[in-house]
């Protein structure tokens, strides 16, 4: 939170693939760390339960 009305307010945005570096410090890059590691897992998640379903309708349809 910016402590007088005239600083502006730093949102965290999202990491860009093969965005500059060189401007970040070291815990900017450790909050990007934990948001891609975030990310990764929830894209994890959806493909396991994606493949879990396909595999599930596959074997309704071998059985018919």
């Amino acid at each position: 939170m910016a402590i007088f009305d005239d600083e502006p307010v730093r949102k965290l945005t999202a990491h860009e693939i093969g965005q500059d570096l060189s401007l970040l410090s070291v815990g900017e890059l450790g909050e990007r760390i934990e948001m891609l590691k975030a990310e990764i897992a929830r894209l994890e998640a959806d493909m396991a339960a994606k493949s879990s379903t396909r595999s599930a309708a596959e074997a309704l349809f071998r059985r018919s």
